[in-house]
């Protein structure tokens, strides 16, 4: 039957919380817009009229097509060219979702996001619920369809996995610029002994191209690989520019909540390097040049305010 003005308006406010629940669990923005869609027609199919509780019906058919389309990721990413990373957002993106607490915050990181690429969809469905939506395990039970025991178990299963992505610093969005500044002062030099002084021991860079732009599939290690690579990356050249359209300004920026590195040609982002800092130092620098995953990012950055780009030789 079709949906009401009151139906549709119901759908539209759980929309941005669907959103955000559908981007931690694919780890793509474009991907949790095409699985809230496909929500929306299942919503339209349905006699709304017969569903006690819109929301819990929503989020339950929601993340079971999440968890379909994790289980084909696998499969699909196995063929993807390089090494996939998530898609990331820049500061105030509504898909972020709720920053209230150290674990909302956490939840949606780069550094975590990531690292749940190593959890089972079921992982990650019930950690995602339970960590930054703060959903009980009697109601994540219901929506995937487990007992509630098998929902503690799981929730603390997969934040095990994930203990080796809690270490990062707390940091505001000023403090976030101050370290991309420094860093890129760092870059800029043409010396690898200012970023070693700023990378803990075990640093690790790596990107994700896509297979469209260049990029490393195995992690440089180490902070002197990784500040050889930097310098390297950094110095400008006729090559660089011509592979993403011209001089990129380079801004210092937050993404996923963290300190980032912009890198904007004629308004287009062309890349997002993010920078996950520890208390001991910048322990990654985890590059996004693949366009695909930049669109969102490119129409977020045209749509506020966003500085003067940091000084550079570009």
């Amino acid at each position: 039957m079709p949906l009401t003005v009151d139906d549709v308006t119901r759908f539209e406010a759980a929309r941005p919380r669907m959103e955000a629940i559908a981007y931690r669990l694919l780890g793509s923005a474009g991907e949790a817009e095409d699985a809230v869609q496909e929500t929306f027609l299942r919503w339209q199919a349905a006699d709304a009229d017969r569903i006690e509780v819109p929301e819990a019906w929503l989020t339950k058919v929601l993340t079971n097509l999440c968890l379909n389309q994790l289980t084909s990721a696998r499969t699909r990413r196995e063929t993807y060219v390089g090494r996939w990373l998530p898609e990331p957002l820049l500061a105030g993106d509504p898909m972020l979702g709720p920053a209230e607490t150290a674990e909302q915050r956490e939840s949606v990181s780069y550094a975590v996001l990531t690292l749940m690429e190593r959890l089972s969809p079921h992982e990650r469905a019930v950690y995602v619920l339970r960590e930054a939506f703060e959903y009980p395990h009697r109601e994540i039970a219901e929506i995937l369809d487990i007992t509630e025991a098998a929902s503690q178990q799981i929730f603390h299963r997969a934040r095990k996995h994930l203990a080796d992505g809690k270490a990062r610093a707390a940091i505001d969005e000023a403090a976030a610029r101050r370290v991309v500044e420094e860093f890129l002062v760092a870059a800029a030099s043409g010396r690898t002994e200012p970023l070693v002084r700023l990378l803990t021991g075990d640093a690790i860079a790596i990107g994700d191209g896509g297979g469209k732009i260049p990029a490393r599939v195995k992690p440089f290690e180490g902070a002197s690989a990784v500040a050889t690579f930097l310098r390297n990356l950094f110095k400008p050249s006729d090559a660089k520019r011509a592979l993403v359209g011209g001089a990129p300004e380079i801004y210092a920026s937050t993404a996923n909540g963290g300190p980032a590195v912009v890198a904007v040609v004629d308004g287009r982002v062309v890349a997002v390097m993010c920078l996950e800092v520890t208390p001991e130092g910048i322990a990654a620098c985890r590059s996004q040049v693949n366009p695909d995953k930049l669109a969102r990012a490119t129409a977020r950055w045209a749509a506020t305010g966003h500085g003067e780009p940091v000084p550079s030789p570009w």
